[in-house]
C-alpha cells in the first residue's frame, strides 16, 4: 500500500497545481476588487498561471531542448517546442494588453478622478 501512495504522489505535478492556484487567485481578485489597477494585476496573475501551466505541460523529464547539434536525432529525445512558442507569444500579447489597460486606466482616472470601477460606471451614466 505504501508503494501505491508514493507512485500516486510521483504522478502529481506540483507546477500544474501552483499554476491553477495562481490563476485562481487572479480570477478571484478580478471578480472581487473594484480598483482598476488591481484588476490589471489580477489579469497578469491569470496570464502567469496560464504560462506556467503550458510550460509544465510541455516539459518532459529527461528530454533536451529541441536543438539538434550532432546531426539528425530521434524526436523522442527532445521536448515539444510548441508550448514554449505559445508561452512566448502569450507574453508579448500580455505586455501589449497590460500597456493598453494601464493607458486606459490613466485616461479614466484623469476624467473621473477615481479608480473605483463602480464609481466610474455611476459617473459615466450620470453624464448621459
Amino acid at each position: 500500500m505504501g508503494s501505491d501512495l508514493s507512485f500516486s504522489l510521483n504522478l502529481f505535478n506540483y507546477y500544474e497545481a501552483v499554476s491553477m492556484l495562481i490563476f485562481g487567485i487572479g480570477f478571484t481578485v478580478l471578480l472581487l476588487e473594484n480598483n482598476l489597477i488591481k484588476k490589471v494585476i489580477a489579469l497578469n496573475l491569470m496570464d502567469t498561471g496560464t504560462y506556467l501551466f503550458l510550460a509544465a505541460k510541455g516539459y518532459v523529464n529527461g528530454r533536451a531542448a529541441p536543438i539538434i547539434t550532432d546531426g539528425a536525432a530521434q524526436a523522442e529525445a527532445y521536448v515539444n517546442p510548441v508550448p514554449a512558442g505559445l508561452v512566448l507569444t502569450g507574453i508579448v500579447v500580455s505586455v501589449s494588453m497590460t500597456a493598453f489597460l494601464l493607458a486606459l486606466t490613466v485616461r479614466l482616472f484623469l476624467r473621473y478622478h477615481t479608480l473605483n470601477f463602480d464609481e466610474i460606471i455611476r459617473l459615466s451614466k450620470k453624464e448621459e
